[in-house]
């Protein structure tokens, strides 16, 4: 072999050991790469897992205190109605009472309300049928005990039970119906406390 074959040989042999560390080099450098591109796939996926069952315990947590709501507005609204309906009974109950504890209970309330002045005073027309004796004088005397007086009305009111206490043009509504009003938030803490501690 002559020296220029060898030497083209030579040149050959460093070429192809030159294109082999450059091929290594690009195959080390492309397995790198898709190494990382699927570290990085993989992380991010990972990340999209975690973010989604974030997701979804987020909204888990919101569907519980949707219906946990949801059921506090059915109790709320359930205890709500079995008030009204206890109020409502009790209200019955009063216009229910015989005449002697009814006109006891309407002296009561005329005691709180009548004022120190000349006045009337109005019963529904069942009441003024059913006036007890005697009741007149009472009115009479718990107007005059406040420094006023009070007629009793022959005209009837348009109520169910009570009176209305009628002072020049001024109305003071003491209907069992105007006091259960007046009182209602009152009589709906009281009546929750005894049903429901």
């Amino acid at each position: 072999m002559s020296g220029l074959d060898k030497m083209k040989a030579r040149i050959l042999q460093e070429a192809d050991q030159s294109a082999q560390e450059i091929i290594g080099k690009a195959n080390a450098d492309a397995e790198a790469m898709v190494k990382k591109a699927k570290e990085a796939a993989e992380a991010e996926a990972a990340e999209i897992l975690s973010r989604a069952e974030r997701d979804r315990a987020d909204h888990a947590r919101r569907v519980d205190a949707s219906l946990d709501m949801k059921r506090k507005q059915a109790y709320l609204a359930a205890k709500q109605e079995v008030i009204s309906q206890v109020l409502d009974k009790a209200y019955e109950t009063v216009m229910d009472l015989d005449a002697d504890k009814y006109f006891e209970m309407l002296e009561a309330l005329l005691e709180k309300y009548v004022l120190p002045e000349e006045g009337e005073i109005r019963f529904s027309k069942k009441d003024l049928e059913r006036i007890p004796e005697g009741f007149e004088e009472k009115i009479k005397t718990a107007a005059a005990a406040k420094g006023g007086s009070l007629t009793l009305s022959p005209q009837p009111g348009e109520m169910d039970g009570g009176f209305v206490l009628v002072y020049g043009g001024i109305e003071e509504n003491c209907t069992i119906k105007a006091v259960f009003a007046s009182k209602r938030e009152e009589l709906s803490d009281q009546v929750n406390r005894l049903l429901f501690g």
